[in-house]
């Protein structure tokens, strides 16, 4: 009998996936991960934070071990609080502090989940791991899940074809809908339990007032990006996303404004007004830090560059020291630096870069230095 140690993460969707890997006749074990103090709310060094929100994890472990005795399997406890900081969060406020729209999501799959997770799962003699979520596996290609709602491939993008071996995703063929039928069925204590949301591990909090724990606030002016004129004061760059429409932070324009860029070297916030979109637009961008995850490495196939965006045709030009270059079909919009492309063929999960430059008609977007 194969064993395997599934990501207990206290939600429905790792809850499911424990059940439907048991039926199947796999020795089950759980493993909860601990990656933030939600207690102390300190920084890595034991300094005091700001006062904020605690963070849900306690609770998210509690049902864990109410889940796994439900479902009658042993469930471990593991903290990599110290690597999440070195590896996830210190690269989340260095993209910040350089004006940059990063998804820690990514390097915590690539860092924590799919790497240390992986290695504390052999402790316990396991032949497999698993999670719960939306993808597939078929041979050594990661595939779209079957609920293109809630796809997850793009938060694996970043894993290598050696993280993916021996690996399981039991919900990736079934609708949301379905996984909570199961749980329901069941009777599961997390039948009905809210998705999370927020930033990796760290769950929902008040933005702004989290980040000043560990960036301190930058206040800079905000530029009519046509007419150049000074039209407000922003409270820090990293404080903002491209696109932003709400809480700008300009009073007395009640005509449709919106974010569309940021010079760090001068602490500038370029805002445009109008319904055009025009300042979000682009038909080009420069990748790096390339990874990929299938041997094939198409000249034309799709990409997203956020989750839930859509799917758009582009054409890559692969170049040297892991950059690429890619152009699309028509315009996209709100295409931003930090962030990651991640590039499809059909179904399958090609790999993806770090947004590095953002251009249109073959010039980079001088409003988004």
């Amino acid at each position: 009998m194969e064993k395997v140690i599934v990501g207990i993460s206290g939600g429905v969707d790792s809850a499911v996936a424990a059940y439907l890997l048991k039926k199947e006749g796999y020795e089950v074990e759980g493993l909860f991960m601990r990656n933030w103090d939600a207690t102390l709310n300190n920084d890595i060094n034991g300094n005091p934070t700001l006062n904020n929100d605690i963070c849900p994890q306690e609770q998210d472990y509690n049902d864990a071990k109410e889940l796994c005795k439900m479902l009658d399997i042993p469930l471990h406890r593991v903290d990599f609080i110290k690597e999440y900081w070195d590896y996830v969060f210190t690269y989340f406020l260095e993209e910040l502090k350089k004006g940059r729209t990063p998804n820690p999501d990514l390097l915590c799959n690539k860092y924590i989940k799919f790497d240390l997770f992986k290695k504390e799962a052999k402790k316990y003699n396991a032949d497999k791991i698993a999670t719960g979520h939306y993808a597939r596996i078929n041979g050594n290609r990661l595939l779209r899940g079957v609920d293109n709602n809630k796809d997850q491939t793009y938060f694996l993008a970043q894993l290598t074809p050696d993280q993916l071996k021996d690996v399981l995703f039991p919900v990736g063929d079934l609708q949301k809908q379905e996984v909570r039928e199961i749980a329901d069925q069941l009777n599961l204590n997390v039948a009905h339990k809210k998705d999370s949301t927020g930033i990796c591990f760290i769950g929902e909090r008040h933005y702004q007032e989290f980040i000043q724990n560990y960036l301190k606030p930058n206040p800079g002016d905000i530029v009519n990006v046509e007419t150049k004129e000074v039209i407000g004061t922003h409270n820090g760059l990293m404080n903002y996303t491209i696109g932003q429409r709400k809480n700008v932070g300009i009073a007395g324009f009640k005509d449709r404004h919106y974010v569309c860029g940021k010079d760090v070297s001068k602490n500038i916030l370029y805002v445009a007004f109008g319904t055009s979109n025009e300042y979000l637009m682009s038909d080009e961008c420069l990748l790096e830090n390339m990874n990929f995850i299938s041997a094939t490495h198409p000249s034309f196939c799709t990409a997203k560059f956020r989750y839930r965006g859509e799917d758009i045709p582009v054409e890559v030009e692969y170049l040297e020291n892991k950059e690429a270059r890619v152009t699309y079909k028509g315009m996209a919009s709100s295409v931003t630096p930090g962030q990651f492309c991640v590039l499809y063929l059909g179904e399958e999960c090609i790999g993806s870069g770090v947004i590095k430059e953002v251009r249109k008609n073959h010039q980079k977007l001088w409003y988004l230095m």
